[in-house]
Order: structure tokens, then sequence, then C-alpha cells
């Protein structure tokens, strides 16, 4: 039998891997219905779905490894991080969805939240007011009005994979919907800053850099503390308070 390995677990879903399986358990199955209408709908390479037998959805591995994670050195080349940016391009250039996803949500909707987020992690303890404060002044920019794209809504790099450089497949589609595409960008980069000139050259358009500048703000301070509560870490080394850091 193969070893059991567990990618990720929380109380709301985890996934884990057995062999060439993902096994997903979720135990809400409107997020695994949105993951597989996205991956059927998308124009580049997904998992392949083996079954699905609620809670638990299967999928094959993909070949390759992931651009690297958050906090952590990617293993890319820049020709592996503009391929992947061209792979971006492509799913937003495709037809709508009909769902919203998590990078649809309406400004005034946002602007709620990340303010009473930002009221929370002050009066908390949790960061430092003069922190907070930059930072929401930054998030500023990205509550804009947007044209909605066909929108990955959690493209993180460890949910990209790539085989020397190719994009081999894109993983964990439940937020995936119509959404401003430069939060794409901004989580695929968010503290890899240093990668963002190769995936916009193989994104092939200009960007508003002050929009991703403030994703990345208004990203990390509504995150922070729902990772802490799940037994993340957002203050290890190059992760989200460290991107919030970057901007003052």
């Amino acid at each position: 039998m193969d070893e059991v390995e567990v990618v990720v677990a929380h109380s709301e879903r985890a996934t884990l891997r057995v062999g060439d399986v993902f096994l997903k358990v979720d135990a809400d199955q409107a997020r695994i219905d949105v993951e597989v209408e996205a991956m059927a709908l998308a124009p580049v390479p997904t998992p392949e779905i083996l079954w699905r037998r609620p809670p638990v959805l299967a999928l094959a591995a993909l070949p390759g490894t992931t651009l690297g994670t958050l906090g952590g050195p990617s293993t890319g080349s820049p020709a592996a991080w503009a391929a992947a940016g061209a792979a971006i391009r492509k799913l937003h250039d495709a037809p709508l969805p009909t769902r919203q996803g998590q990078a649809g949500r309406s400004i005034d909707a946002l602007t709620a939240e990340l303010d009473a987020e930002c009221a929370s992690l002050v009066t908390d303890g949790v960061l430092p007011a003069d922190l907070v404060t930059r930072n929401r002044q930054v998030a500023e920019a990205a509550l804009r009005p947007w044209t909605a794209a066909f929108t990955h809504g959690d493209l993180q790099i460890a949910h990209v994979f790539v085989d020397g450089d190719e994009v081999t497949g894109i993983i964990d589609w439940s937020e995936a919907g119509r959404g401003d595409a430069l939060y794409d960008l901004a989580t695929f980069t968010l503290g890899h800053e240093e990668h963002l000139d190769d995936v916009i050259a193989g994104y092939g358009t200009d960007i508003d850099l002050d929009v991703i500048h403030a994703w990345w703000s208004l990203r990390s301070l509504l995150i922070v503390r729902w990772l802490t509560e799940h037994g993340f870490d957002p203050f290890a080394p190059g992760c989200e308070v460290d991107v919030l850091r970057a901007r003052m």
C-alpha cells in the first residue's frame, strides 16, 4: 500500500495523496461542484477526474513540479514563469463561466470586509496599526471597476505545475468563476515579486502595477487572521506579513 501524504488539511477540507492519486475531501459539495465545472470549461491543462463519491473527489497527479511555494524559493526558470503567464492569459480570454468566483466580489462587499478585518487586526493586536493603515491605503487601488474574465480565484504558485518550461496543469478550481483578472495575477506572484516581470511578459499585455500591489495588500490583510486560526503561519519569512511589510 502506498504511503498516505497529507497535502493540506484544516476544518473545512483536506487533500491527501496516495501514490499518483489525490483525494480531496470537502464537507461543502458546492465547492466541488464549482471545481468540476471549472476544470471542464478551462482551456488550460487540469487534472484528470478519476471518480467522485461525495464527499471525496479523486484526481490524477499532474506531471512536473510546482513553481514553488509562498515563503519558499521558486524552482522555476524565468521562461517557466512566462509560460505560466501565457496560460493565465489563455484562461482569462476564455468564454465566461456562469458563476461569480472569489475574484468577482463586488467593490462594496470587498470594502466592507476589508474595513472590518483591518479593524479586527488592530483591535485584537494581530498586526501593528501603522502596518494595517498603510496597506489599507495601498489596497484602495484594487477597489475599482473591472471587466469580468474567467478567473481561477486561488491561483497560488503551488497550484501551477510545470515540466521544464511547459505548464502541465493547474489545480484547485473551487474558487473559479467570473472575476478580476488582476486578482489572479497578484495571487500568483504574491511573495515572488521578482518574477512579476516574467509573468507579465508571458501574459502579453500592459498591467497596472498599482493594482497588483493593491491586491497583494488586500489579499494579505484579509487572510492573516484566517491562516492563524487554521494552523498556518502568515508570519513565516516570505509569507503574508512580510508581503505587507514590503509596502511600508
